[in-house]
């Protein structure tokens, strides 16, 4: 009940924090490897309110000089997001469980199932991409008291795939767009 109640304050700091530091969220772009890192932890622990995370590292792929540094920083801050809604969904489980109300209560409860049968490559496959529903099959990982150690080592490796991803976006689109523009990097 504490992780839950722990995890849940956490995400709504955050997202309130988002909202009223926004302009300071932005200019993390600015801090490079570091920048990465923190809005990568508000873009993995949030989904209430959207952080322009994946714009930033996309941005921050072309203008850094160690692309894959960046790549990884941001795998890290997402890391330590998808951490705290484990956290959550590990404090929660129960009453996640226990609710069968509405479209998202039964949508939750279809993919607490796949997270029952196939939970490793659910959670590769969905960290791994870039797509909405990461945030529920980490709170279903929490929830299911799926090991610790395991979330954290598929998660990780998903993370670097769509970062690395993401970065190496930014370096191959954006890096010669500014050069034919005349901007040197």
């Amino acid at each position: 009940l504490l992780l839950a109640i722990g995890g849940a304050l956490i995400t709504v700091s955050m997202a309130i924090a988002v909202v009223y530091f926004g302009s300071w969220v932005r200019g993390l772009s600015a801090y490079g490897y570091l920048g990465a890192f923190i809005i990568s932890i508000l873009g993995g622990a949030t989904i209430i309110i959207p952080v322009p995370m994946l714009a930033v590292v996309f941005a921050l792929g072309a203008v850094m000089e160690h692309t894959w540094l960046v790549g990884l920083s941001a795998a890290a801050g997402e890391l330590v997001g998808a951490i705290i809604i484990y956290l959550t969904g590990y404090g929660s489980g129960t009453a996640l469980r226990s609710s069968n109300r509405g479209f998202f209560q039964k949508a939750y409860n279809k993919l607490l199932s796949l997270m029952e049968r196939r939970a490793s490559i659910t959670l590769f496959i969905l960290s791994a991409v870039i797509n909405p529903f990461f945030y529920p099959a980490a709170l279903a990982a929490g929830a299911l008291r799926y090991g610790i150690k395991k979330y954290f080592l598929i998660c990780f490796v998903g993370k670097i795939i769509k970062t690395m991803t993401v970065v190496y976006a930014g370096f191959f689109g954006l890096k010669p767009l500014f050069n034919a523009l005349g901007i040197s990097l």
